[in-house]
């Protein structure tokens, strides 16, 4: 398994409650809300994360 990487994100409280809301909603952590937010965010870019191996 491949190690994730650690990260500290601060966060306009305002911004966090939105998203601690949006991951309830789907039955998700703050943390793979992000990371789920973030993925749509680079495929909508035209940058989807790739494979170590790509």
């Amino acid at each position: 398994m491949v190690e994730r990487k650690k990260v500290l994100l601060r966060l306009d409280p305002a911004v966090y409650d939105a998203i601690a809301k949006w991951a309830a909603d789907d039955l998700r952590s703050v943390n793979a809300q992000l990371e789920y937010a973030l993925r749509r965010a680079l495929d909508a870019a035209g940058r989807p994360p790739r494979s170590p191996h790509d």
